[in-house]
């Protein structure tokens, strides 16, 4: 067994000898946990609150985290995506759209007319998923297709309305998330193959 002579912060003696093994179950380590926790949430939490705050605490992961896409509020994530794709005019707003449908032959079908209709530059069909949900009081299990819908932010209400009036369900699943960015020729060819 090996031993360490730790002074704790919390304690009323200077010098105690522990264990490895019972050093994380020991009053130091509960006592200097929410200490370096504080620290933390007040590094990262300022500087997610106050950008410009200069502070000799704030690192550069702390500026990474706080840069994030996923801890910007609503208004900086927008002027973010906006930035993002509308660096070039050859590329709009784009978002990917989630459609589940019960079988392969709705898929094709429904596929297939929003590509017509040009609602979509592109439709993936991924077959074998299964859906575990609440409907009705009832937990249901289904297998289904799940669309994967590319298109402009623009022809989101547009695609909505189409889904509805064209699916069997009573309420279609309609998600929609953005593109951030991605192969600009790509994103170019989306731009081209749906209507404005």
């Amino acid at each position: 067994m090996v031993s360490v002579s730790v002074s704790p912060l919390c304690s009323s003696t200077s010098r105690t000898s522990f264990s490895f093994s019972s050093v994380l179950r020991s009053y130091t380590v509960r006592c200097r946990l929410p200490i370096v926790g504080a620290i933390c949430v007040l590094t990262f939490g300022l500087s997610n609150f106050y950008p410009s705050l200069s502070s000799p605490l704030k690192t550069s992961f702390a500026h990474s985290l706080s840069s994030s896409p996923l801890l910007r509020s609503k208004e900086q994530s927008r002027s973010f995506y906006s930035t993002t794709m509308a660096a070039s005019s050859a590329t709009v707003p784009s978002i990917v759209v989630y459609v589940t449908v019960p079988n392969k032959e709705a898929g094709k079908k429904l596929a297939e007319s929003i590509v017509k209709e040009r609602l979509a530059a592109c439709v993936n069909r991924v077959p074998g998923v299964e859906s575990v949900y609440e409907w009705k009081g009832e937990i249901q299990t289904d297998s289904e297709e799940l669309l994967i819908i590319k298109t402009r932010e623009s022809l989101l209400g547009a695609l909505t309305e189409h889904v509805k009036a064209n699916h069997e369900y009573e309420v279609p699943e309609v998600i929609a998330m953005p593109i951030v960015g991605g192969n600009a020729p790509y994103l170019e060819w989306l731009k081209n193959s749906t209507r404005d």
